[in-house]
């Protein structure tokens, strides 16, 4: 798994591979140093995203509660159609913003 951050008005971090039991404790914690840098609006881009377990999921709940305990919110981008179902299944789009693309979900926090 890569993990790729691009630095802006809101942080986007792009997720490559696959998200389990042994990758999603590196993505909680390059989510939360992002989110108590004073950065607590974030996008994840999961457009490479190959395959997500339960963990995946986990660590997105942990990354939305992280993000708007610190003032902020946490957007998902671009997941691909089986990560896509899984969420939906998961009733993850009544937790979590998700848009088509990355920058849908960077315009969403305006200004």
């Amino acid at each position: 798994m890569e993990i790729t951050v691009t630095k802006g008005k809101i942080d986007l971090i792009a997720i490559k591979g696959t998200i389990d039991a042994l990758t999603s404790s590196q993505i909680i914690t390059t989510l939360n140093e992002h989110i108590h840098d004073g950065e607590p609006n974030v996008v994840a881009d999961f457009s490479q995203v190959e395959f997500m377990s339960s963990a995946g999921l986990r660590a997105i709940l942990a990354s939305v509660k992280e993000a708007r305990a610190a003032g902020g919110d946490f957007r998902l981008a671009a997941p691909q159609p089986a990560i896509d179902k899984v969420l939906k299944m998961a009733g993850f789009y009544n937790i979590v913003k998700i848009f088509a693309t990355s920058q849908e979900a960077i315009d969403s926090f305006g200004g």
